[in-house]
């Protein structure tokens, strides 16, 4: 086989290659995001008051036995 003939085959490969991409529809946009940073901020939220809660518990008794 001569030069041009390998050339040819490559270029017939290629073109097998690329030509279903050819006619192909573009890609679907992408999907929301499932959160919007209020689940997030809501998670945030309830962390803060158990904190709260907790800390509210601990400082109490030690607030409720001072001789003052």
């Amino acid at each position: 086989m001569s030069l041009r003939n390998y050339v040819a085959v490559i270029a017939l490969i290629v073109f097998a290659v690329v030509s279903p991409f050819a006619g192909a529809q573009s890609l679907a946009p992408a999907p929301s995001p499932t959160s919007d940073g209020t689940s997030i901020d809501q998670g945030i939220a309830y962390l803060l008051m158990v904190v709260a809660l907790v800390l509210t518990y601990i400082i109490h008794p030690l607030d409720a036995s001072s001789l003052f």
